[in-house]
């Protein structure tokens, strides 16, 4: 098996940065778009194991990519709690019944993995099975705090304003929420890693938009606790666990502290100064700002070596995205990313 993914999160000496990107089997594929037309709908997708199978692999026959991650959606786990998931076509994802009142949180429960998201473990399985070894897989959850977000407000939003509400007006009621969402983030990552997957992440997208005294509060705790008693293997067999965020920079030292294994962070900060403050406590993940993506090979070049630069020599690197890829971008420009990283990686790993 191709063990860069791995072997740098454990910050052992590789021969090359490792490179994997967030949302590499998607839209910007054509093979991607086929796939999903066969499913007939998003979901569709999401929840056939061998579709989700399918196109999960597709980026690794076109790109010499060091991990696979699981194609599932990070809605997934409220929409087993009974909240009624759809996506709309050219819009974001919505929930029929949202989480406003004491009485809606006092009904939400831990779902049956087993059961209700078996369609994932199953999907985690299968791709297991069908990599045949030549990459880790990567499964995955959103954050407490994040899926509180779109839990609250029912869909995406351009401000927050009722779950920062609820925040500050009923901070007790608050955290009744996070603590079931947790447990089953928990028991969601758990499933996956039992299922086959050989690392874990967690997306505090939304952590970003908190003051730092309420994410302290409201997302760092629960990401801290998810790392401590995540059960995932011990000494070389642990599975590790990547805690990624956007907007994370004033919090890169407690995020080291959590007990994570690797932090994924977006391109507002350093590699530099992100190494120099989590002191080789944790892997980093990251942090090519996705918009590059647009820009013409020679420029993306240009930028994977500024980046590799700003982490500088030594293993406990994986190299990535700042967040997820968008649709529109060209395929081929995301083969001269991978391509160069592991070429001008290289010297660092001398």
């Amino acid at each position: 098996m191709n063990t860069r993914f791995l072997d740098t999160i454990a910050g052992k000496p590789v021969d090359a940065t490792p490179v994997w990107l967030m949302r590499q089997a998607g839209r910007y594929l054509p093979e991607y778009r086929a796939t999903r037309a066969k499913a007939g709908s998003f979901m569709g997708l999401a929840t056939n194991p061998e579709l989700a199978c399918e196109v999960t692999l597709q980026p690794l026959e076109r790109y010499d990519l060091d991990a696979a991650i699981l194609f599932s959606d990070i809605l997934t786990v409220p929409d087993a709690m009974g909240l009624g998931l759809s996506f709309a076509e050219g819009e974001g994802p919505r929930f029929a019944r949202p989480v406003r009142t004491a009485a809606d949180i006092a009904k939400l429960a831990v779902p049956d993995i087993g059961t209700e998201l078996r369609y994932v473990t199953d999907a985690v399985s299968l791709i297991r099975r069908e990599l045949h070894g030549r990459v880790p897989l990567i499964g995955f959850s959103g954050s407490p705090w994040t899926l509180a977000c779109y839990m609250v407000e029912g869909g995406g939003s351009d401000n927050f304003a009722r779950i920062k509400s609820l925040a500050l007006n009923e901070p007790k009621l608050m955290h009744r929420l996070l603590e079931v969402v947790t447990d089953s983030v928990i028991a969601y990552l758990h499933a996956q890693y039992q299922a086959g997957a050989q690392a874990l992440m967690v997306f505090d997208t939304w952590g970003g938009v908190l003051p730092p005294h309420v994410y302290r509060e409201f997302s760092l705790r629960y990401l801290t606790r998810i790392a401590q008693a995540l059960p995932r293997g011990e000494g070389e067999e642990r599975c590790p666990l990547i805690l990624f965020g956007k907007g994370n920079a004033p919090y890169l030292e407690e995020l080291a502290a959590s007990g994570a294994e690797g932090v994924g962070v977006d391109w507002l900060v350093s590699l530099e100064e992100a190494r120099r403050r989590t002191g080789g406590k944790v892997a980093l993940q990251g942090n090519l700002d996705p918009v590059t993506l647009y820009a013409e090979p020679d420029t993306i070049r240009a930028e994977v070596a500024r980046t590799l630069a700003s982490y500088g020599h030594g293993s406990g690197h994986v190299f990535n995205l700042g967040h997820g890829m968008s649709p529109d971008m060209n395929p081929d420009h995301v083969k001269v990313l991978v391509d160069a990283v592991h070429e001008l990686s290289r010297p660092y790993h001398a």
